[in-house]
Order: structure tokens, then C-alpha cells, then sequence
């Protein structure tokens, strides 16, 4: 019998734009459109696997706050922020030497001229940055954690989630194609929206919003991720007393380490494995 090689997870990366809003902690998600592939109709955060661009050394050089970074450290930051920018319209950038971020009206404009362009991947982020001289704020990404997609799936993702707050004068919003709705939510309500099958949150996700819950503001988040230290996640299955467990590491900084199968991958539409 031949040998099947193990699938190689791809580096990808995500952003948690996180606010204070008058319930407390908000964090903005993305209702996926349900005909992509991975995770159809499920709300995630904005984030997708690394662009070849990402990693261009001549894109590294218009970074903030990545001096001693490796150079796949960089490529993350900026896959989150390129992210960031495509499916929610939020940009995380300064114009040269400037110490703010680039003001909303800019923004837009920057937006209206390259976001579609970029999107469609026929301009590369090089252009974007180099055509209107900005600097990407990488050093205001807060490292939250970072999972790796079980051994076995088909399909496997090498991600690290990345914290920032959200600029307070950009509107973030789905960009209509791959997101077909948005919305800032506190984690109690994003937690009781999945529990009562109203929203779709698949099991890392929803991980992340659990740990965000443990926060209530968004300074307070920030500082409980500068201070943490993130530990990989690679989710295995063993027994346990009433059927199949999924565990994580219990340093990783979760409320949970070991929630039953069944419940972990639970859908509005009924139980599924992990994909």
C-alpha cells in the first residue's frame, strides 16, 4: 500500500480588530459567503493564507516596529494587515514619517483607487504602499495566538491571529464577495449566538472569542496579549468518558483544554468532523 504524505499546513494569518463599544469589548467579524470552500457561512475574523508579496523584501523595508522580526515574522504581520485592508477596508498604515495613521478621508481615497485592484490580485501591495508613500503599522499588531490545523485533515492551515485596535475613524465593512455580512460583536454575544445556532462559528474561532471574553476593554486585551506568551495549538483527539475529546494545550490560555468532539464541531446544520 502506497505511503499518503501527510498535507503540509499553509501559512496564513488573522487579524481581531478590536473596539470599545457601549456594551463593552467589541471585536469585528465576517459572515463568510457560503460558497467558498473553507468554513462556508461561518463568521470568522479577516484574515486568509500569505500572498507570495507578502514575503518581498522590498515590502519588508516599508514596515514599522519589525526590526529583529525574521522575515516569515514580517510576512505575517503584513498578510494580516494586507487582509485587513481587502475584506474589511480598514488600513493600517501611516504616510511616510508620519507618526499617526493615515486619516479616514485618505483612507478612502486609497481605498477607491486600489482595494478592488488589490482584491482581484492585478496590483500587488508593493504598488499600493509605493504609489501613496505609506508605511505599514506592523508594530501595532499584538501576537494572540497561533494554531496549526490537526494532522490528518485534508485541508490544513498554519495560522497565528494577530490583535489590533481598530482605527477610530475607518468604518470596517465586508467587502461583498467573500463576506456577505459584518459586525461587531462583544463575546458573550458571539458565544451565545453560536450556542443558540444563530451564527456559525467554527471551533478555532470561537476559541479566540472565549479568550478575547476574558477582557473588557480593548486596551485591557491588548495589554493581557503584550504580556502573554503564545503557545502553539495543534488540536488531537483522544477518548474520554463519553465519547471522543478534542484537547489543547492547557498553557495555551484558554478557559477550556478539552471539550468534547461532538460539541467542538457543531453546526447550526447539525455535527460535522473537523476539516
Amino acid at each position: 500500500m502506497a505511503e499518503t504524505s501527510e498535507v503540509v499546513p499553509v501559512p496564513s494569518s488573522t487579524l481581531l480588530l478590536v473596539r470599545d463599544g457601549a456594551a463593552g469589548l467589541e471585536v469585528f467579524m465576517v459572515e463568510r459567503h457560503r460558497q467558498i470552500d473553507f468554513a462556508p457561512g461561518a463568521m470568522v475574523f479577516p484574515g486568509g493564507k500569505l500572498d507570495p508579496g507578502d514575503g518581498a523584501p522590498e515590502l519588508h523595508r516599508h514596515c514599522r516596529g519589525v526590526e529583529g522580526l525574521a522575515s516569515e515574522e514580517i510576512a505575517l504581520r503584513i498578510g494580516a494587515l494586507r487582509e485587513a485592508f481587502e475584506e474589511c477596508g480598514v488600513l493600517l498604515a501611516r504616510a511616510r514619517g508620519e507618526d499617526s495613521l493615515v486619516p479616514a478621508a485618505r483612507a478612502l481615497e486609497i481605498e477607491e483607487r486600489h482595494r478592488q485592484a488589490l482584491h482581484a490580485e492585478e496590483r500587488s501591495l508593493l504598488e499600493v504602499v509605493e504609489a501613496e508613500q505609506l508605511e505599514l503599522a506592523c508594530n501595532l499588531l499584538v501576537p494572540f495566538a497561533h494554531w496549526i490545523t490537526p494532522e490528518g485533515s485534508p485541508r490544513r492551515y498554519d495560522t497565528h491571529f494577530f490583535l489590533v485596535a481598530a482605527p477610530d475613524d475607518q468604518v470596517a465593512a465586508h467587502d461583498g464577495k467573500e463576506g456577505v455580512d459584518s459586525v461587531w460583536i462583544t463575546p458573550p454575544a458571539a458565544i451565545e449566538e453560536e450556542k443558540a445556532g444563530r451564527r456559525t462559528i467554527v471551533f478555532p474561532t470561537l476559541m479566540q472569542v472565549r479568550k478575547l471574553g476574558c477582557s473588557e476593554t480593548a486596551a485591557g486585551a491588548i495589554e493581557a496579549a503584550r504580556g502573554a506568551k503564545v503557545v502553539t495549538v495543534l488540536p488531537r483527539v483522544e477518548p474520554g468518558e463519553g465519547g471522543p475529546v478534542i484537547c489543547i494545550p492547557e498553557d495555551a490560555g484558554y478557559d477550556l483544554s478539552r471539550v468534547p468532539l461532538a460539541e467542538a464541531f457543531k453546526t447550526s446544520h447539525g455535527t460535522r468532523r473537523p476539516s
